[in-house]
């Protein structure tokens, strides 16, 4: 599994000064998506709606509402 783009626009173009420490959408290789944000897991695990669960291996992520905005248009239909 490996990196094969950005998902958006790059923290930069969103307006960060430094352009590194920013939410971010990338794309994997086989398919998936990777997101870096900031870990909520213990603040919002007890308000998932009762049809969502979360593995033990898994955390609540949260990126800001620009970043996947600006992501859409790159966000493959199927």
């Amino acid at each position: 599994m490996r990196i094969v783009r950005r998902v958006g626009a790059s923290p930069r173009e969103r307006g960060s000064a430094s352009g590194q420490t920013c939410p971010d959408i990338f794309e994997l290789s086989d398919g998936d998506f990777a997101v870096i944000g900031r870990e909520a897991t213990a603040e919002l695990d007890s308000e998932l709606p009762p049809d969502a669960a979360r593995a033990d291996y898994e955390r609540i992520v949260v990126i800001s509402r620009e970043t996947l905005l600006r992501a859409k248009r790159d966000i493959p239909d199927a």
